[in-house]
């Protein structure tokens, strides 16, 4: 990302840093559940720390709608995050413009940290208003955006923010922007992209996008369904958007005239309901039984896959192969990852995934570690595979 400024860009030292994170993590009872976000956040805070930057942390949290939600306050994240630095003190704000938080970041010396309020319980915030901007760029002399999960938004701290400051990404928006021109803008050939879930009609951008830049694409889940039913196939009782018969032929043509293979399971697991010990059945996809429903790829269509992975040098991923949160039907989303994990791991794959569910189903493969790149970024690493441009990317280019 030779066009997106860079933290090593900036002169930080001495001066008052506002660090875009992304703080919304589980919680329950008014404690944090699962600090994975704000371990990962840690390594830009502690850099800029060292640095002798007074480190301003600015983070949403839920949707409060503009009001104040005492459930949604940001407090609770302090211990956690102090113990993510190594027990450093970590001051708090109870506003994140105005007079609370103007007189928190002035106590603040070179090398401490303060977090601010919740910026949602201000409507302006998610409006991307440029005079809330404005007062959340007096705080500070410099701005770094470390929450590439936000980036797709263009609210006031994303991308109005960077506009007014001398703006930079930071480590963890690096990585991520990194890992996804590596395996989407400049990738090693053959590129393999799996995406998987339920509906087409929730991935017609990904899809359209795809097919122009990679060289084989699989499809899974309860989207392959609908390109099996869209070829002539029966799909029995599955889940199956039958109106996008037309829009999945469509995608076919062009994967076709852009040199793109598009792989359809060959047989599948099927099932008379999804649940954990019914009775199964694999078949040819061209014998679905009418009363039963696909829930998984089929063990030849999975070995099919792991076999055209080793022609691969790159992989993205996107959402399970079927219906993995109820064995045995993850068990060729588990095959297909192992196998990647296991290439990933002998230097013969880049393998960079993303997306809630499929974060979900390569934990549950036991292979979340194993990959090149596993993004928890979500909605922003979606719209990043269908070729979107994001707002808080767009506004950390250089020039």
């Amino acid at each position: 990302m030779a066009d997106v400024t860079m933290l090593d860009d900036l002169d930080i030292a001495g001066k008052t840093v506002l660090v875009r994170v992304d703080f919304n993590v589980p919680m329950k009872d008014g404690k944090v559940t699962d600090a994975t976000r704000i371990q990962r956040g840690a390594r830009t805070i502690r850099e800029l720390m060292d640095k002798g930057a007074r480190v301003v942390l600015l983070s949403h949290f839920g949707r409060p709608k503009g009001q104040r939600v005492p459930e949604m306050s940001l407090r609770p994240i302090v211990e956690p995050l102090r113990a993510a630095l190594g027990g450093a003190e970590v001051a708090f704000a109870e506003d994140c413009i105005g007079p609370a938080a103007e007189q928190v970041v002035a106590g603040l010396q070179p090398g401490q940290v303060a977090l601010l309020e919740n910026l949602r319980f201000h409507a302006e915030e998610e409006k991307g208003d440029e005079a809330f901007a404005a007062k959340l760029a007096a705080l500070g002399d410099v701005y770094v955006n470390d929450a590439f999960s936000a980036a797709h938004r263009a609210h006031a701290s994303v991308s109005a923010l960077a506009r007014l400051l001398p703006s930079a990404a930071g480590r963890l928006m690096q990585e991520e922007l990194e890992h996804l021109e590596q395996a989407l803008e400049n990738p090693a050939r053959p590129l393999m992209a799996v995406v998987g879930g339920a509906k087409v009609s929730t991935k017609l951008d990904l899809l359209a996008n795809l097919v122009a830049k990679v060289d084989v694409l699989v499809i899974g889940g309860g989207m392959a369904n609908t390109f099996l039913h869209a070829v002539g196939q029966e799909v029995g009782a599955s889940l199956c958007e039958r109106d996008m018969a037309d829009t999945a032929r469509d995608i076919m043509r062009r994967a076709q005239e852009s040199g793109c293979d598009v792989v359809l399971p060959t047989d599948v697991v099927v099932a008379g309901k999804l649940a954990e010990g019914v009775e199964t059945k694999t078949v040819s996809v061209k014998e679905v039984p009418g009363d039963m429903m696909i829930l998984d790829l089929g063990p030849a269509s999975a070995e099919h896959l792991a076999r055209r992975l080793e022609d691969c040098r790159a992989l993205v991923w996107n959402g399970p192969l079927g219906a993995f949160e109820t064995p045995p039907f993850d068990a060729a989303t588990n095959h297909v990852a192992r196998k990647a994990a296991e290439m990933t791991a002998s230097g013969r794959l880049l393998s960079v995934a993303g997306g809630g569910d499929t974060v979900a189903a390569l934990t549950n493969a036991g292979v979340l570690e194993s990959f090149s790149y596993v993004s928890s970024a979500g909605g922003a690493f979606l719209e990043w595979l269908e070729g979107k441009e994001l707002p808080g990317v767009a506004a950390l280019r250089a020039g």
